[in-house]
């Protein structure tokens, strides 16, 4: 698309100006509309007999398996992100397995220790910089949670996926929302990302549309890595004295966020009315989970960004509204 092909056109309008395109930090990766789409596209190529997944997951995984006609049950996790010591896996079964936060590799490696790596799934949806796995059956990765990309989910697989013929073309009607945050408010653009969101409900597998490539291939992945340890580094200086889920941060874990528990009441729409916006992963999960999970999980889990647009005087606001909070 981007070769210097005879074909290309030279001279007219002008396009969004972006940096010259780069790699992705993995290789062997195929590009789909979403990491659900990759998940049936994967489905689809091994047909498991049943698919083990964590009760602490978002419910966008179940529409794969329910358009595939598959088979699945739950699974708790411990104190320590493991997967309950209970379960054992059949033969057939598949174990998908999401590395939380970006900062799950030990219980990662653990897994593959324990289980055979070829019933793994490897959901690394809030892992992007986290390398596949050699030995997983699959790893799955969602880059619409580290980018400002209009759609994108990427597989890299050990069996051979069959790629669709058709390419997702409702990146452009996406985009308004980007546009939106990039030129005007959060606020102004939140409901057209609402509908942007439910607009990749559909898991029928698409090729990732040109556009999200193209921006994808713009972005300097290793700024984004230093940036966002950074900013994790800072607020643990600032509010990690009580938080030992993730004290010790691996060389090679690049975090989505810094996930602060709290059981301060109010304390999350205190911060949003500071305009400090912390979402709630998968409320949809309480109704699985046992109440004291899901407090710990859900009610008392607060996602604090870290993300590459932010820098230390960032970090300072929310760690200084935090700690007037309590």
């Amino acid at each position: 698309m981007y070769s210097n092909s005879t074909t290309q056109p030279i001279g007219g309008y002008f396009e969004l100006e972006l940096p010259p395109p780069r790699a992705l930090p993995h290789n062997g990766l195929q590009g789909f509309q979403s990491a659900r789409a990759a998940f049936l596209a994967l489905l689809r190529a091994g047909r498991p007999n049943r698919v083990w997944l964590p009760k602490y997951i978002c419910n966008a995984m179940l529409a794969p398996l329910m358009r595939a006609g598959m088979a699945y049950a739950w699974y708790d996790l411990t104190e320590h992100w493991q997967v309950d010591p209970a379960i054992q896996l059949q033969t057939g079964d598949w174990l998908v397995y999401v590395n939380y936060f970006g900062l799950c590799s030990k219980p990662v490696d653990d897994l593959l220790q324990r289980f055979p790596p070829e019933q793994i799934i490897l959901d690394y949806s809030q892992a992007f910089f986290a390398p596949p796995s050699p030995q997983a059956l699959a790893t799955l990765y969602s880059p619409r949670k580290f980018f400002g990309v209009p759609d994108g989910g990427l597989l890299h697989s050990q069996i051979p996926v069959p790629q669709s013929t058709h390419i997702d073309q409702d990146a452009f009607a996406r985009m308004s929302h980007l546009l939106r945050r990039l030129g005007d408010t959060p606020e102004a653009g939140y409901t057209a990302y609402q509908h942007a969101e439910h607009s990749l409900d559909d898991p029928e597998p698409k090729r990732l549309s040109p556009l999200s490539a193209r921006i994808l291939s713009s972005i300097d992945f290793d700024a984004v890595r230093a940036k966002r340890r950074a900013n994790f580094q800072y607020l643990h200086s600032r509010l990690g004295a009580d938080q030992q889920s993730f004290a010790a941060m691996k060389d090679t874990d690049i975090p989505l966020c810094y996930p602060y528990r709290s059981d301060q009441p109010g304390l999350r729409q205190a911060l949003i009315r500071q305009r400090l916006f912390i979402a709630t992963y998968w409320p949809e999960a309480l109704e699985r989970l046992a109440p004291h999970r899901a407090n710990s999980l859900v009610n008392n889990l607060l996602p604090l960004p870290i993300d590459q647009r932010y820098g230390n005087e960032d970090m300072e606001r929310i760690a200084t509204a935090i700690l007037a909070h309590r």
